[in-house]
């Protein structure tokens, strides 16, 4: 027999990206995922960015800030291949769907997440775009740190970000699940292999690099919250 992977036609998705490189962006294998299962599905997607300075700069070789400046929108058009748009040109009208890939970017330049936790607060051109998806029903795709956003501009939505146990090697950042329930959501517990769905609000999840495993076990997992979204979109 022959297998085709399944098509959504004409289907538009809008992927925001927070700069580029896992400790002060986007992380790049999470960003690189979701592009490529989108195109897998036959999806067109676009790319955004907010157009101001990331928070600092890291250097990825020590782990340690470094005294520059670099633009959040510059930085992401690396992963994007040059085709980015600043995020003030998202219009939810245009598009079927919004994916927020992970990294500290999303906790650092999208959000406060990562110098406030549960006191965050929510970039306001990225917290518009993202309360108009939902207000229009459109679904809402985020992976490893990123449902920290929905969870603190959605009240009770439920999301994943895998375990809620900390303490362990495999899930270093499990205190998450802690401030997302603090801030209103629910976290619910998953696996890196699968997705939260949460149909009524229409936001899709998954942990990905909130566990420290093999990187196909972190593309599969994004390759189902992509196909979950992509369901939503019908």
């Amino acid at each position: 027999a022959v297998v085709s992977t399944q098509s959504t036609g004409s289907t538009k998705v809008a992927v925001v990206l927070s700069g580029c490189g896992v400790y002060d962006g986007a992380e790049v294998h999470e960003s690189s995922a979701v592009l490529t299962h989108l195109s897998r599905h036959g999806a067109q997607a676009s790319c955004f960015a907010p157009d101001k300075d990331q928070m600092h700069v890291v250097d990825h070789t020590a782990g340690s800030e470094m005294s520059e400046s670099r633009n959040v929108l510059k930085e992401s058009a690396r992963i994007a291949r040059g085709k980015i748009s600043p995020l003030a040109e998202l219009r939810d009208g245009d598009f079927d769907a919004v994916i927020l890939p992970g990294g500290f970017g999303a906790a650092k330049n999208l959000s406060s997440f990562a110098t406030e936790g549960a006191g965050m607060s929510v970039d306001e051109t990225v917290s518009e775009k993202v309360r108009a998806f939902h207000a229009a029903g459109k679904p809402i795709g985020l992976c490893c740190i990123a449902p920290v956003i929905a969870a603190k501009l959605i009240p009770g939505v439920e999301v994943t970000v895998g375990s809620d146990q900390e303490g362990t090697d495999k899930w270093p950042y499990a205190g998450t699940a802690g401030a997302i329930n603090a801030m209103g959501g629910k976290h619910v517990v998953t696996d890196v292999s699968q997705a939260h769905v949460d149909s009524q609000n229409k936001v899709v999840t998954t942990a990905a690099y909130m566990c420290e495993t093999n990187l196909h076990e972190i593309h599969d997992g994004i390759g189902v919250m992509v196909t979950e979204v992509l369901k939503l979109t019908k």
